[in-house]
């Protein structure tokens, strides 16, 4: 299997926060394109927000609020608190910080995301770097919850 160095992947995480906005390239398009003079940051989650996370497979959850951040897993349900910086790109938020003497950074993105085990709708995705592997999961704040999708 091959793995990104932690270079390349701290990388392409602020790539995809810090360039997903940006001018349409003809109206209506629905195409972004990069401009070097948008230098509005995303505001979708205010800093006194509280930010949840879960995800599957492995399951793991926790929350980031302020310069910390908790994480839990089904092996360590006690979870751990990481110090953690926010920073705020262009679409979206991450969260770095240091996490058994490895990178710890969460990606939170703007988009409908389902977690796949339950019936809930959440305003977020996020991407996840831990000891070395990535995952994704779904995020919300407790002023922008999760829903419960309707069945037909």
């Amino acid at each position: 299997m091959i793995r990104p160095t932690l270079a390349a992947t701290s990388a392409a995480l602020a790539l995809l926060l810090s360039a997903c906005s940006g001018n349409s390239s003809a109206p209506g398009s629905g195409t972004k394109t990069f401009n070097a003079e948008d230098t509005q940051t995303f505001a979708g989650i205010g800093p006194d927000e509280v930010v949840h996370f879960t995800g599957t497979e492995p399951f793991w959850s926790g929350q980031a609020a302020g310069g910390s951040l908790a994480y839990a897993t089904p092996d360590d349900q006690k979870g751990a608190t990481i110090a953690v910086s926010r920073f705020a790109g262009r679409n979206g938020l991450s969260f770095s910080g240091d996490f058994g003497g490895m990178p710890f950074v969460l990606a939170v993105t703007p988009g409908k995301c389902s977690d796949g085990m339950s019936d809930r709708s959440y305003p977020y995705a996020v991407t996840l770097q831990v000891k070395g592997e990535q995952r994704e999961g779904c995020a919300w704040t407790d002023k922008q919850p999760f829903t419960a999708e309707q069945h037909p």
